[in-house]
């Protein structure tokens, strides 16, 4: 698999990295501190570090939301790849959509997870602390800027010194919407799966395949994780890279988490139990105008229409 150089160029080595660091700066409000407890600082040589951002409503966050993280990582394993970290980064009130708890809700309980259920995840504020709504190709300029600019990037075992690759951790439901130029910005996309990459996680239900066949331009920066029992057979440009590692199918969505508190239903064994406990404490989810068919899909589409780079 390949990913395009983090400091400049692209896999195809004709292009520049778009990052708006001056949309960053601007953005980023006084007393800002991201988050870095958890991040490895260090790296074996021969090996390209690696950071894992997942973006979305987490409205609440589910199992398998948090199982994306490793599932990526063992998938990097042999890849020549070294994951060192993973962030969580929540949508802000300014993205309207049904069923959205407050931010500051979604955060709290994003971090009791991260906090409970891993030693090396966490939830960064910086997106879903604002009153405006954050593309997700700015809130991937955000960790470039953060990590390989003011944390000068990460120290090799052989002394030197090599800039993290950062890419975005998703469903198979956004790759099945990136396409759609009613919701994605053509640019966003392009310096998205051009400049940083994505790993995708299979998920049951979903057209996978036809989907990523109107991407085969960013094909080498798209990495699919598959899920054993998977039988059709991939696209035949993805065959090298769509590996089957996975043993559980898991089809968790925070919209079925919230029919089930919608119907004063049990929701254990498909959150954390901080979660579940946060979620009662303060009466979440209760009163939500939701379907009772329970066949709302849980897309975080996050559309990035209108281009970011002038705020």
């Amino acid at each position: 698999m390949q990913f395009p150089e983090a400091d400049s160029v692209s896999t195809d080595g004709t292009r520049a990295m778009a990052s708006d660091f001056e949309y960053v700066k601007r953005m980023t409000p006084p007393g800002y501190v991201f988050p870095s407890h958890r991040l490895q600082r260090t790296c074996e040589a021969g090996r390209t570090p690696l950071v894992l951002v997942a973006c979305g409503s987490f409205s609440p966050i589910t199992f398998l939301h948090l199982r994306m993280f490793p599932m990526a990582r063992d998938h990097c394993r042999n890849e020549g790849f070294e994951v060192i970290g993973g962030y969580l980064s929540l949508v802000s009130d300014a993205y309207k959509k049904k069923g959205l708890a407050s931010a500051c809700h979604r955060l709290r309980m994003c971090e009791l997870a991260a906090e409970n259920t891993s030693n090396w995840l966490m939830v960064d504020p910086w997106e879903a602390e604002h009153t405006t709504y954050i593309p997700t190709a700015r809130v991937l300029d955000h960790f470039e800027y953060e990590i390989n600019h003011v944390m000068g990037g990460v120290e090799c075992s052989d002394g030197t010194r090599k800039r993290a690759r950062i890419v975005l951790l998703a469903g198979a439901d956004l790759i099945q919407t990136i396409s759609n130029p009613e919701v994605w910005d053509a640019r966003d996309v392009d310096h998205i799966l051009g400049d940083f990459g994505v790993f995708v996680l299979e998920r049951t239900g979903t057209e996978l395949d036809s989907a990523l066949a109107s991407l085969k331009q960013w094909e080498k920066n798209i990495h699919v994780i598959r899920q054993v029992g998977h039988h059709s057979s991939p696209h035949i440009i993805y065959r090298e890279e769509a590996h089957s590692i996975q043993v559980v199918t898991n089809d968790i969505s925070s919209t079925k988490v919230r029919l089930l508190l919608k119907r004063d239903m049990s929701i254990d064994y498909l959150i954390p139990n901080e979660v579940k406990n946060y979620i009662y404490e303060h009466n979440l989810y209760r009163d939500l105008d939701l379907p009772d068919d329970g066949k709302g899909k849980d897309k975080d589409e996050r559309p990035t229409k209108t281009w970011s780079s002038n705020g």
